[in-house]
């Protein structure tokens, strides 16, 4: 099931990356690049929850989808704090805890698959907990001005990335706790 609508929205989080770079070299004053930037990441953001549920939904699941959704929302987190440690607006060391994170455990699900013990490295209640607060933190950083002129943005971005990042750590923990036994036997 290549072209589902499922799929298909999965594919605008990828093709929303340079659509959302390219938002900070438009020829648009600073407030208004920022604006356009986090509502088109809240949009793209939101086609995560929605493809999962129409996949569902309308009985379009397929082994493809399950793949795609999750390298497209990586490949969006990680392009989008690229943006915002260019723009000084996170901390390059929380870009490497996130970056590194997605990389590592990525990894570690392909081999865990390639050696049939996927299951212990199954998506858990603490990822889906990191990636929300991810989501939540990257617009607030995007958008750094000040809503109905009291909620500061940048504060509470950067508060929620570096929160982000807690749980980045926490969760590559627990996912490498969940697969310990399997490593253990495998590697001897």
């Amino acid at each position: 099931m290549f072209w589902t609508i499922p799929t298909i929205m999965t594919w605008t989080r990828i093709v929303a990356i340079p659509l959302i770079v390219g938002v900070f070299y438009a020829p648009l004053d600073p407030a208004t690049r920022n604006l356009v930037a986090a509502l088109m990441f809240i949009v793209f953001a939101a086609t995560d929850w929605l493809d999962g549920y129409l996949a569902r939904k309308l009985n379009q699941t397929s082994s493809f989808g399950a793949f795609l959704d999750p390298v497209a929302d990586k490949f969006l987190v990680c392009a989008s704090l690229l943006v915002l440690v260019h723009l000084q607006r996170a901390d390059v060391f929380v870009a490497l805890i996130i970056i590194g994170r997605e990389i590592a455990i990525s990894a570690l699900r392909e081999w865990m698959a390639q050696i049939g013990a996927s299951k212990s490295v199954a998506v858990h209640m603490l990822g889906k907990l990191k990636t929300t607060v991810q989501m939540v933190a990257i617009p607030f950083l995007l958008y750094d001005g000040r809503v109905l002129g009291v909620i500061d943005t940048g504060v509470w971005g950067t508060w929620l990335i570096w929160i982000a990042a807690v749980l980045t750590v926490w969760s590559m923990v627990y996912y490498l706790q969940k697969a310990l036994p399997e490593i253990r036997a495998r590697v001897k």
